[in-house]
């Protein structure tokens, strides 16, 4: 099983397919790679190398007690790409993804990277609270944590209803969607779990985002009930030197699966237009 070591002692599982211009993929809450397999699938057929790796705590990695952090994750993904030489890498992050892709090119430049897609991500900050006025009140969080411990499976069944956008009119995601995300939730530690609400809610990457001054693509779907848009991809193309806003409309939070395939293709047309 191929794994990186952190200098905490972690051990971090990966997958590396294909070859070619690296595309680095970094997944949301509560998942892991395996969320971004058919993505990886379409990209590696086409002639790119796709990284992807478990998040500490989270898939086959170490479910460690510390380090369940913003700054963690982002040196966690700068051991992979170090370990691996990975070079003019494009980076795709999801939900926490996202947060994860834009720390890390702050703490650690943009040597490696060439371009970064930021997918219903929660940059620049999801909490509420008086220099954010418009976010996601702490209660909302706050119940989160707590139906995490009172019962993660079944918060992981109700939680679909928003990810998925399943509780709206119409919704044609299948149950096996829904299961697939119930299994690889239950696969991650439940203090990682815990800790990461913390991390995906309450870090301010306002800084970081002005800080990626490569070529940026933000998707995000205008009926997120998750990650709501309004304050985090209309704000962070504000932020972000180089950015480039896509809005699908009706799009649920759990984009990549509901437009996987609009996605590939716009993450395909944007990488392209990099290399131009």
């Amino acid at each position: 099983m191929p794994t990186v070591t952190t200098n905490d002692g972690a051990s971090l599982y990966y997958k590396d397919w294909g070859s070619g211009q690296p595309l680095v993929f970094s997944h949301g809450w509560p998942l892991s790679s395996d969320a971004w397999d058919e993505h990886m699938l379409y990209f590696a057929s086409r002639g790119y190398r796709c990284i992807a790796h478990d998040r500490r705590g989270h898939g086959l990695s170490t479910q460690t007690w510390h380090g369940n952090d913003m700054n963690t994750y982002a040196d966690d993904l700068a051991t992979i790409m170090d370990v691996l030489n990975i070079r003019n890498a494009v980076h795709v992050g999801h939900s926490t993804g996202g947060g994860e892709v834009a720390r890390y090119i702050a703490r650690h430049g943009t040597e490696r990277v060439s371009g970064a897609v930021l997918i219903g991500a929660v940059t620049p900050v999801m909490l509420q609270s008086e220099t954010n006025p418009k976010g996601v009140p702490m209660d909302v969080f706050d119940t989160l944590r707590a139906n995490l411990l009172k019962d993660r499976s079944q918060l992981f069944k109700d939680f679909c209803g928003p990810f998925f956008g399943t509780n709206r009119t119409g919704s044609s995601v299948s149950k096996g969607a829904v299961d697939a995300f119930w299994l690889l939730g239950m696969q991650a530690g439940l203090k990682n779990l815990y800790d990461c609400i913390a991390a995906f809610s309450q870090t301010d990457q306002t800084d970081d985002l002005k800080k990626m001054d490569i070529p940026t693509l933000i998707v995000h779907g205008d009926d997120d009930q998750v990650v709501p848009i309004d304050v985090t991809a209309r704000v962070a193309v504000k932020l972000i030197p180089n950015a480039t806003l896509q809005v699908y409309p009706g799009a649920p939070h759990a984009l990549t699966s509901t437009h996987r395939d609009q996605l590939n293709a716009d993450v395909l047309a944007f990488v392209q237009s990099i290399k131009d």
